[in-house]
């Protein structure tokens, strides 16, 4: 498919193309903020059990059950799927002989809420991905990169059959099924978050100095000589993320503050206004930002935060929280908040299980041959203690003064509780 044209850079002042050092050099240090770190942990689990739920009922019609061991090995469990499940009652039905998992009739009941809300969304759901595709310079993205965004871009589990072939003026794939490819510009969608914010509060004209909004968390103050390099950036001229920066000079202010423009629009386009920073940088790579974009979030506090929690680092779009919750809830999120009720059901229903469990008789309870041994022991299961290893902490974030913190360990599952079903 031939390469459809870039926006045609425009003309910008000559002085902002001179490399210019400034912040880039600069040690920004990293402050916690627990209400953005409490929204993404509270999410915990919420990827295996959505995958798990989808692999029980994305098929048409659903089975009624499904052995244990037929579950895809490509869910991330934290630890041993029986484990997992086991603490989710409240939507995973287990029995023995052998090991079957069904869905339960309020998980059943949440999917077919969450297909009508899929149908609903396609229109949004269809734009934001050509959007995605827009700002990729080769028009063209990975098939298997886009699937790794589905639950951040609140896509359909079978999005490659219910989306695309509905879309024909939009996307195509290349002939060897491994890029996802841009059918159609449509410039009446090249307009970023940034400059639709900007339009709202004042109006904008290409070439204006669009200042991104700033917040920190409580405490946090800024090296003066920092803070002064930030006024004078952020009143540079603002270069949408759909036009072509090949022609700016890198390690510049201005190329900076395109980079954190197309980092910024990435998030925007999410429904939960964040992304793994692990899956942002393969992406960052795919839309070929320049050399050391991955600095780019540790440098500017005021507008991403980077998590630890999880056991990973997840990059958060500031303005869109109050707190922990979400400015504007897109509607696939509203049922994402109902799937981690039901899963805080189970857990409540686990909890109070476990006084009774522990007294009644060893030969009431289901043994590890009943339910089928896993072949795993215990000691060398994956822990979910959620703790942050400094040593895995990247280099960079080293350097802009990112300090990890020990975290809460997660509700321990009880042993015997391994051993029987929750009924």
């Amino acid at each position: 498919m031939p390469l459809l044209p870039l926006a045609r850079p425009r003309r910008v002042p000559a002085a902002l193309l001179v490399p210019a050092r400034g912040l880039l050099e600069a040690r920004v240090p990293w402050a916690r903020d627990r209400a953005l770190d409490h929204a993404v942990e509270r999410e915990r689990h919420l990827v295996p059990f959505l995958l798990a739920k989808d692999a029980l009922l994305a098929a048409t019609p659903p089975p009624h059950a499904v052995p244990l061991h037929s579950l895809p090995s490509t869910i991330p469990f934290p630890f041993r799927p029986l484990r997992f499940l086991q603490l989710y009652p409240s939507a995973f039905a287990l029995s023995p002989h052998p090991i079957e998992v069904s869905p339960t009739h309020r998980l059943a009941a949440l999917h077919a809420a969450e297909s009508q809300a899929v149908d609903a969304t396609r229109p949004d759901a269809a734009d934001r991905l050509l959007r995605l595709l827009m700002l990729a310079p080769s028009r063209a993205l990975p098939l298997r990169l886009v699937a790794r965004l589905r639950l951040d871009l609140g896509l359909a589990p079978d999005f490659q059959r219910s989306l695309l072939p509905n879309y024909p003026d939009y996307f195509a794939l290349s002939p060897d099924g491994s890029l996802l490819e841009l059918v159609c510009y449509r410039k009446d969608l090249a307009v970023s978050a940034m400059q639709a914010y900007a339009q709202r509060t004042g109006g904008y004209k290409v070439g204006d100095a669009v200042a991104f909004p700033l917040s920190f968390p409580r405490g946090f103050e800024l090296d003066k000589k920092v803070r002064k390099w930030l006024d004078e950036w952020q009143r540079l001229p603002y270069i949408s993320p759909y036009e072509d920066g090949s022609h700016l000079a890198p390690r510049s202010d201005i190329t900076e503050k395109r980079t954190v423009a197309v980092l910024h629009e990435v998030l925007s386009l999410t429904v939960g206004k964040k992304m793994e920073k692990e899956v942002l940088i393969k992406l960052g790579e795919a839309l070929r930002l320049p050399p050391g974009f991955r600095k780019v979030v540790a440098r500017h506090p005021g507008i991403f935060y980077l998590s630890h929690k999880l056991r990973t680092q997840t990059v958060v779009l500031r303005e869109s929280y109050r707190r922990h919750m979400l400015v504007d809830k897109h509607p696939m999120m509203g049922i994402r908040y109902q799937y981690l009720h039901l899963m805080h059901m189970g857990k409540e229903e686990v909890g109070k299980g476990k006084g009774k469990d522990r007294k009644s008789s060893r030969n009431e309870q289901m043994t590890e041959e009943e339910f089928g041994a896993e072949g795993e022991d215990d000691e060398n299961e994956e822990e979910d203690d959620d703790e942050y290893d400094e040593d895995k902490m990247d280099e960079e974030d080293m350097e802009a003064g990112v300090a990890s913190e020990n975290e809460e360990s997660d509700d321990e599952v009880d042993e015997d509780t391994e051993k029987q079903i929750a009924h």
